[in-house]
């Protein structure tokens, strides 16, 4: 199996060494790209052949947050980590809500580094204890329940092609018809059912016309 490769987006150098030499004992793993913005990062992504991009929120010319978006709306295969010092339960909705598959805290040590890379790329998510623990408290005060559109980010490609799910075009059809490949289709499509909680393709109309995604074709 091929190497993990890894890129590292943070404004401070010193971070990005030491997230470096935690990961060089990893014979799995690869550094391959660093950058200290969320416009350098994109810009690296495009560079080079990468896995996952460990991503700091607060950045310079472009955040994390904004970063993640456009990532994940251009290469949805790649996954990104969230990096940060804080635990503010809004930074962690708002980086899932980007399409982040984890996030970490900077105090994390090697061990768990290594853990939360490992369950991303497995295609889960990982997130840190400070973290899960922040999200936990805010539903126990009653937040986070809002059905609203803007309780979820969609970007405009997965929203075109959620349009295109509802008037139940195939994945090949949909690629053909957006001049991409059918595997970009089935990662957009997968991140549709993780972002809506929708089981299948049933539920992401469903909830597409629930939250006034798609207008009836019969209006």
């Amino acid at each position: 199996m091929a190497n993990v490769k890894i890129a590292l987006a943070d404004d401070h150098k010193i971070v990005r060494d030491g997230i470096k030499t935690m990961l060089e004992s990893q014979p799995e793993i690869d550094v391959v790209a660093e950058a200290s913005d969320g416009k350098e990062i994109l810009q690296k992504v495009e560079e080079n052949l990468i896995d996952l991009v460990i991503m700091d929120i607060n950045m310079p010319e472009m955040d994390g947050i904004t970063a993640a978006k456009v990532l994940k709306d251009k290469h949805p295969n790649v996954k990104v980590l969230a990096l940060t010092m804080s635990n503010d339960d809004l930074h962690v909705r708002q980086m899932i809500q980007a399409g982040a598959s984890g996030y970490i805290m900077k105090s994390a040590g090697r061990k768990e580094l290594k853990n939360a890379i490992e369950t991303i790329m497995s295609g889960k998510h990982y997130f840190s204890d400070e973290a899960t623990h922040s999200i936990m408290m805010d539903l126990v005060r009653g937040k986070g329940k809002s059905t609203s559109p803007e309780a979820v980010h969609i970007t405009d490609r997965e929203l075109e092609i959620l349009e295109l799910i509802v008037e139940e075009y195939t994945n090949q059809e949909i690629a053909d018809k957006l001049f991409i490949s059918s595997r970009t289709v089935d990662a957009h499509r997968r991140n549709l059912l993780q972002k809506t909680g929708s089981r299948n393709t049933a539920g992401l109309v469903k909830y597409a016309f629930q939250h006034n995604l798609i207008s009836s074709r019969d209006e």
